[in-house]
């Protein structure tokens, strides 16, 4: 039940229905911003040299990255645990308060979704390039084959990986793009354009919006969220036990699971307010987007920094109170104090005390200070994954083989690559696609104008 006087309105003004289709479809009618060709400049001057990284990488070897024989995993491990993050939270984000029936939703599951899709794809590419002989990468398929008694090692992580980011790539991308097609049914009614009419038309799978087609839709959706929920759980459970199935001190832990699944809803949901606040700035939508949605982002993130505060806290604790010397000098030597002390303190006060600040009203509602904490998260975040990677292999069981790890202008280069073609496919979201979910928002519109406290019993609006 929502209650408007309380929670304040999901859509800042009397708007018609009409009037909520032009909104949301202005930005696509549009002429496009000169700042959003810059932008995309940019972020494809990025993606090229990612690109020219992994070409080099390809033909030279992966000897010119500064992985070694002890810290056999570097920025590519790192980056690929925190991409697969920020793509937890589209999906998180829409299945977990669809299913809950938070109608404050409707406003940035579309940004939410369309993040998790791209940011999967930039995911892949890491242990896809890891691997040394990426042309061999059908190798980890599980089908039958004629190569003879060769088979999927089914206890590797690299198997894992692979199983885990193709189910959640696939339910995620069915989530997105179905979600999509009333939308791409009403620019194909509403445009002017033929060439736009018969894109859109393609994608929207001839809808007509019968009574028949809005009940399998609604169908789909909760089926499509059924499995997706488990896959938010199970994806980054799987990513977590690629480390904890090993020995190597800071990472034998059952912790891992239920810490790396937290971790990748609060790095995503970071993101999404990140993108949301943009989308907000950038193409007034703040009549969509309004404080409301915003503030109920950073309570969420403020809960969930306090989980994750506790983890780090619970890590600690544990490794002194086993007392396992080499728990101990990884935390207390290597982590806290010592050559990764800048990375772990970074990540403690970005993740663990930085968000404490939405408790304040006054925060909550400064969009640019929301903006900078949400930045802030996602780089305590990616200091998390580098401590997590990094410190337990740079100094193991064995002093002798002891080695620092830095990475080359190739592998940063790689990362930079990615992250054009993160903004690449944001913008190119913005551009082109209703930024938020049109019939969605026009379900929820008659919250505006009737308080569901003084709705009739039975009445089935009131959910």
């Amino acid at each position: 039940m929502y209650k408007t006087s309380i929670r304040g309105k999901l859509i800042d003004g009397e708007k018609s229905l009409s009037q909520i289709s032009q909104e949301i479809l202005a930005p696509i009618d549009a002429k496009t911003p000169t700042w959003w060709y810059i932008a995309l400049g940019i972020s494809l001057a990025m993606f090229a040299f990612g690109v020219k990284s992994v070409y080099i990488t390809l033909t030279q070897g992966i000897g010119t990255w500064g992985v070694n024989s002890t810290v056999a995993w570097g920025w590519e491990i790192i980056n690929f645990v925190w991409w697969i993050g920020i793509g937890h939270a589209g999906t998180a984000f829409s299945i977990f308060l669809l299913i809950l029936r938070q109608k404050w939703r409707t406003a940035i599951n579309r940004a939410a979704e369309a993040m998790t899709v791209v940011a999967v794809f930039c995911a892949a590419l890491f242990p896809l390039v890891h691997m040394g002989r990426p042309w061999l990468f059908f190798y980890i398929f599980p089908y039958p084959n004629t190569r003879g008694p060769l088979w999927v090692n089914f206890n590797s992580p690299l198997f894992w990986d692979f199983m885990a980011i193709s189910a959640y790539l696939l339910i995620s991308a069915s989530f997105w793009y179905f979600g999509m097609v009333p939308d791409f049914a009403t620019i194909r009614d509403t445009t002017k354009s033929k060439i736009k009419k018969a894109v859109y038309g393609f994608f929207a799978f001839g809808w007509t919006g019968s009574s028949r087609e809005w009940l399998r839709y609604e169908g789909l959706a909760f089926v499509l969220g059924g499995i997706a929920a488990v896959l938010v759980v199970s994806v980054h459970s799987i990513v977590s036990t690629d480390f904890a199935v090993s020995v190597e001190p800071g990472w034998h832990t059952t912790l891992f699971p239920p810490y790396f699944v937290v971790g990748a809803i609060f790095s995503g949901f970071a993101m999404v307010l990140t993108l949301v606040t943009l989308m907000k700035k950038l193409y007034n939508m703040g009549d969509f987007i309004t404080e409301n949605h915003v503030d109920a982002v950073c309570r969420i993130l403020v809960f969930i920094s306090l989980i994750m505060g506790t983890a780090y806290i619970t890590e600690i604790f544990i490794a002194w109170y086993s007392g396992s010397e080499y728990e101990m000098y990884t935390f207390f030597k290597n982590r806290i104090t010592g050559p990764y002390v800048l990375e772990f303190w970074g990540m403690f006060i970005f993740n663990a005390l930085m968000p404490q600040l939405f408790w304040s009203k006054k925060v909550r509602r400064n969009i640019w200070v929301v903006f900078v904490i949400s930045l802030l998260i996602n780089l305590g975040m990616w200091f998390e994954r580098f401590n997590i990677v990094v410190t337990s292999l740079s100094k193991n069981y064995l002093p002798a083989s002891w080695a620092e790890y830095h990475p080359t202008i190739i592998e940063i280069g790689f990362f930079i690559g990615t992250l054009g073609m993160f903004a690449s496919g944001v913008l190119l979201f913005f551009r082109y696609i209703p930024q938020i979910a049109i019939a969605e928002v026009k379900m929820i519109s008659k919250y505006n104008t009737q308080q569901t406290d003084h709705l009739k019993p039975g009445h089935h609006d009131y959910e």
